[in-house]
């Protein structure tokens, strides 16, 4: 299959996006992505950035129609300046398909689906249970349709990826009305998981590293969770029927004690609507230290509020290590991924100390590094570095599903 696959992960103000080779379809680690960009700012002060891939290279003249961008561009406006970038560009073939990262495929939706006008509407219908991620993944969805109608739209879920855990982790002790309505623990950054748990097979197989097929992912970013996997499946994960599960993140609160939030509308005189706010956008990182929500500011800060952020965010972790290595019965191989597990050093330091009674023995030299493997040599649990890359498998979902209909 010739041409080229785009992959869209939109946010709020921004739009990732990465260009793969649509014959390169073997397995995730053999697509060739020929670029990499996004546009941030959207809506406000708009710029771009552009990588170049495989077989492909930077051209300053070509790639101005990209980066030239309109302080105000918005999402629309990304996609056609992109659309009409990738059909200008004399190294690229046309793009046979998008796909798209959509965060809730609630109960119906399990495997990566070919977007029509129903699918569309039943996906919309989840935007409340997802309310930071859902509007804006299925934004770029809606400004293709009017686009470039004709062109094959694909939606890639992160909640699919934990449809392989069993019924016990996945219901609430609520009456079973409510499981019957869809009411379950979904779990969410699943491609994120679904990529690294990949990677993390290959590095085994090729370096021969500690045997063992019990793992714990942390995908730790702004948003945050944990999943625990055997044999590349997903088991448990600290996200469950919403994205505010769990952990403590950039600005949300993570797991309260429900009676929390019946105070604070019975008896502080919160609305639903400011309760919300308060859960996705006010609590979290930017909460405790009242500094910031970015890990980096408060690493660099010496304010004792900050300290306690980070203390928190780290006890949060810890804790709910142990919970998902319970639900393993054990733990061989633990995996930081995303923006603060990839290069927040410091972080990765005070994890490893609180998994030293699960074996882990850090080799700071190597995580001071940002290393692949920075287990030390007398750890009795696997500690790795493993980038994510959520656009390559919403290109391989999507590749795969475009071959087998055609």
């Amino acid at each position: 299959m010739s041409g080229e696959i785009l992959a869209v992960n939109s946010g709020s103000s921004s739009l990732k996006f990465a260009l793969f080779d649509a014959a390169s379809t073997a397995s995730p680690m053999a697509m060739q992505v020929r670029y990499r960009g996004q546009f941030s700012g959207l809506g406000s002060r708009a710029r771009a950035e552009l990588q170049a891939g495989f077989g492909t290279e930077l051209n300053e003249e070509q790639d101005a129609a990209l980066y030239d961008v309109p302080a105000a561009l918005d999402h629309a406006g990304a996609l056609e300046r992109l659309l009409q970038w990738v059909e200008d560009n004399p190294a690229l073939g046309d793009i046979r398909a998008v796909g798209h990262r959509i965060v809730h495929g609630g109960a119906r939706y399990r495997e990566p689906l070919r977007l029509n006008a129903e699918s569309f509407a039943a996906l919309e219908a989840l935007n409340e249970l997802a309310p930071l991620h859902q509007p804006h993944g299925l934004a770029p969805v809606r400004a293709l349709i009017g686009l470039r109608p004709g062109l094959p739209q694909f939606a890639c879920f992160d909640t699919a990826f934990h449809a392989t855990q069993p019924a016990v982790a996945q219901t609430f002790p609520l009456p079973r009305r409510f499981r019957e309505q869809g009411v379950i623990r979904y779990g969410f950054h699943g491609l994120s998981f679904d990529y690294v748990s990949r990677a993390l097979s290959a590095e085994r197989q090729r370096g021969q590293a500690l045997p063992g097929g019990r793992v714990v992912i942390a995908h730790l970013g702004n948003g945050a969770s944990l999943c625990a996997l055997r044999d590349g499946k997903s088991v448990a994960a600290t996200t469950g029927f919403t994205a505010v599960e769990g952990l403590m993140m950039g600005t949300r609160s993570g797991s309260l004690d429900p009676g929390l939030v019946l105070h604070l509308i019975l008896h502080e005189g919160m609305s639903a609507e400011a309760v919300q706010r308060l859960l996705y956008k006010e609590s979290g990182l930017l909460g405790v230290s009242g500094i910031s929500g970015d890990m980096r500011e408060l690493l660099a800060s010496e304010a004792p509020e900050a300290a306690e952020a980070i203390a928190l965010f780290v006890y949060r972790i810890v804790r709910e290590i142990g919970s998902l290595a319970a639900a393993l019965g054990g733990l061989d191989h633990f995996v930081f991924t995303a923006g603060i597990g990839e290069r927040a050093a410091p972080i990765r330091a005070a994890v490893a100390q609180g998994c030293e009674w699960l074996g882990a023995r850090l080799d700071d030299a190597a995580n001071a590094a940002n290393a692949l493997d920075i287990a030390g040599p007398d750890s009795r649990l696997g500690l790795w570095v493993i980038p994510t890359d959520e656009e390559r498998m919403i290109a391989w979902y999507t590749a795969t599903e475009l071959a087998r209909r055609t």
